[in-house]
């Protein structure tokens, strides 16, 4: 009985061993076309990020001048209501100047 044991077990082992190298070959050859498909659609969404790049462009040239053009406005607006404020202190403080004399 251990004789057959020692003989069929190695014959058992042996082939389990070459069927896992054949799994392990047709897997490594599906994950490989896997990858080349993979690589085929990153290429495909690629060039056509590459088309919309001048439609990108010109939206942030747009959203620039729009926010130069916004900055100005505000900048004007806060210096016109600091300037009528400022003018308002300045009347209020001879107003009291007056009092005192």
């Amino acid at each position: 009985m251990i004789s057959f044991l020692e003989t069929f077990l190695p014959i058992v082992i042996y082939i389990l061993l070459i069927v896992l190298l054949v799994v392990g070959i047709i897997l490594g050859i599906r994950s490989i076309q896997t990858l080349n498909k993979v690589d085929k659609v990153i290429d495909d969404v690629d060039s056509k990020v590459k088309t919309l790049d001048g439609i990108f462009s010109v939206i942030d040239v747009v959203s620039n001048k729009f926010s130069f053009i916004t900055n100005k406005v505000v900048d004007g607006i806060s210096g016109i209501v600091g300037k009528v404020f400022n003018r308002s202190k300045d009347d209020d403080d001879d107003f009291f100047d007056e009092e005192e004399d």
